[in-house]
């Protein structure tokens, strides 16, 4: 993606099905389960890079002992930094006790990081809310093992006004206003009490304190908890939590909005946001992973007993489509293949643009995401190529000359990697002339290959958000070849719409879809419309969140996708650019072709999958209207 966005989360957890010592004796090291944590979260790196965190737990530890351990760390090294702070524990440890340290049991007493279920998790930071506070996993603590709560996740809640106040009326006090803080005391007061109402039948009964200790952690109802904490959620999300004692669980929204894969045998269950990094972890085939059903939680308790209930009914699936355009790992074996698809449906689009003349056409790519669709297209231009030879050749009525077949013949798609994405640029450069100079160079481009003034470029990008470097580089270095004409191709349909359930797009100024049809509106006497819809959104917000529309929908609704395209194509055109330009999108149509299993549409189509999703894209616009560069809702 030329834009870089900020985006989702990544998850890992890992509970362990044997004792320490099984993991010893099978692979010759008691650190089975922090190694394999550590290749989960660094084959997830693509989904957090400001900071990382994990947590483990402990079964059965004797009191007086710590059984939860937690070390977070901020930046783009956070992983490395992390699991080097738990190596180098782990490797002083066996140089001063190395006889004592073979012993697991030993090992556990005394060292941590080394319980039965760990969980990591890696954060992309969101509009300046960089700490370490504000990394997973979070803690609630409590002196009873059974109370204390470890959760991480990758969501986003539309309503967290809603809960906060919620929260107020169950007699709290969150220390702070954001999804995170919900999410956590909203579990963790139905934990409490879970842990009451089991206290008071035990109690009844005649157990003793500590013998009602256990029987707490043996009955706890973990669905009956998520049950009751995620009635009034709106959003999506994949959430993981432990409870102190032992028990975990992994809850998935129920549109199925962020993705949850899980694997287990009987020496693991192990969980990831993405589906191949389990594969590669513990080399399985594709088969073996499972998804987690929406509105529905992966429980394993403490008892080893491992089961999916669920906790909300589930809706129509929505799955987040830019998981498969862009987010997610292009080594998953379906997302490879419908990043291909999404490139070759643009197949008729860029013909139509180019009128036919392979000849003189350079087809290209913007690293580095957009290249597995880019195959796609050279599938499709190849196919056209091929189909276009031996219709010639089949139906032609007249005898073909030597030199006609050997013109037919000779038509071979040029596929080139023109553009090379160099080291991004420090930001010491603070004047903004020398930045926009600099920037230019974030691009190079080869030479010796556009054929001056004749040939066109066609380079396909996975997704076009505002534009801006486009404008500011692609453009520029493509126009030193002396093309003819440039052609930018969307792998991905016009992004219209703020994002609100993970992905960093939260601002209608964000989108230069959203300026194009502004400006359209402005230039064609509609300017009144902008008044009409900022009225509208300001009523919605009075109104019963379930009764909302989105307003926005008729910003864009005079224009055609087409006259829109050739609006982006005018407004990210340098001053300077002496080719023609165009600009093509994916249509809504051919997204869904491609990716029928993953109907989440939103930032594209403005068709939420959660009533709180229409009320923060009206929120979103009354913020650009009245000047206000903030997000439409609160997040960690």
């Amino acid at each position: 993606m030329s834009d870089a966005i900020k985006h989702e989360c990544g998850i890992a957890l890992i509970r362990l099905l044997k004792p320490l010592s099984y993991y010893q004796e099978k692979y010759g090291t008691p650190f089975y389960g922090i190694n394999k944590l550590y290749l989960l979260m660094e084959k997830q790196h693509n989904r957090g890079q400001d900071g990382a965190g994990i947590a483990t737990i402990k079964f059965d530890v004797k009191p007086g002992n710590r059984y939860i351990s937690r070390y977070r760390a901020m930046g783009s090294t956070a992983v490395a930094d992390i699991f080097e702070y738990v190596q180098k524990k782990f490797a002083s440890v066996q140089k001063a006790f190395p006889e004592e340290s073979k012993d697991t049991q030993w090992l556990k007493d005394n060292v941590s990081f080394t319980g039965e279920v760990l969980l990591g998790h890696l954060r992309y930071g969101t509009h300046g809310k960089n700490s370490i506070e504000s990394c997973h996993p979070f803690l609630r603590q409590n002196n009873w093992m059974s109370r204390n709560l470890v959760v991480a996740g990758n969501f986003n809640m539309t309503n967290v006004d809603e809960l906060l106040q919620q929260l107020y009326e169950l007699g709290q006090h969150p220390k702070e206003k954001a999804d995170t803080v919900t999410v956590l005391e909203k579990i963790g007061h139905f934990l409490d009490d879970e842990n009451q109402d089991l206290f008071d039948q035990f109690k009844k009964e005649g157990h003793s304190n500590i013998e009602i200790s256990s029987l707490i952690a043996k009955n706890i109802d973990v669905t009956k908890i998520l049950k009751r904490s995620a009635k009034t959620w709106d959003g999506g999300y994949t959430i993981a939590g432990i409870f102190g004692h032992g028990d975990a669980f992994v809850m998935r929204d129920p549109a199925g909005i962020r993705p949850a894969f899980y694997y287990q045998d009987e020496e693991i269950l192990v969980v990831a946001s993405e589906r191949p990094v389990i594969q590669t972890a513990f080399n399985i085939p594709i088969g073996a992973v499972k998804e987690i059903k929406p509105g529905h939680a992966l429980i394993a308790k403490k008892d080893g007993t491992v089961s999916q209930e669920m906790f909300r009914q589930p809706v129509e699936q929505r799955s987040c489509s830019f998981e498969r355009i862009y987010f997610s790992r292009g080594s998953d074996a379906d997302i490879y293949q419908e990043r291909k698809e999404l490139g070759r449906l643009l197949v008729p689009q860029v013909l139509e643009s180019v009128k036919n003349n392979i000849k003189n056409t350079v087809f290209s790519f913007i690293p580095n995401t957009a290249e597995v669709s880019y195959y796609g297209l050279m599938d499709g231009i190849n196919t056209y190529v091929r189909d276009f030879q031996k219709d010639t050749l089949l139906n032609r009525s007249e005898k073909i000359s030597d030199e006609e077949l050997d013109e037919i013949l000779s038509i071979k798609p040029r596929f080139e990697k023109l553009n090379v994405k160099d080291a991004k640029l420090r930001t010491f450069i603070t004047q903004d002339a020398d930045r926009t100079d600099m920037v230019q160079h974030v691009y190079d481009t080869t030479y010796g290959i556009v054929k001056d003034h004749e040939d066109t470029i066609v380079a396909i990008d996975d997704s076009i958000v505002r534009g801006t470097t486009l404008k500011q580089s692609i453009l520029t270095i493509l126009d030193r070849l002396n093309p003819k004409k440039i052609v930018i191709v969307s792998s991905a349909p016009q992004i219209r719409y703020p994002d609100c359930y993970g992905i960093d797009m939260s601002r209608m100024g964000e989108f230069v879809a959203f300026e194009a049809a502004i400006n359209l509106l402005k230039q064609r006497g509609m300017a009144h419309i902008i008044d009409e819809v900022y009225q509208k959104c300001v009523l919605s917000m009075t109104q019963d969140v379930n009764d909302i529309d989105n307003y926005v929908k008729a910003i864009y609704a005079p224009f055609t996708d087409e006259e829109i395209s050739e609006e982006i194509a005018r407004i990210v055109r340098p001053h300077h650019l002496k080719a023609e330009l165009e600009v093509i999108y994916q249509t809504l149509d051919n997204l869904h072709k491609a990716c029928p299993d993953h109907k989440g549409d939103w930032y594209f189509s403005g068709d939420y999958p959660t009533p709180g999703g229409n009320k923060v894209v009206n929120k979103a616009y009354m913020n650009w209207i009245e000047g206000k560069n903030v997000r439409a809702y609160f997040s960690s």
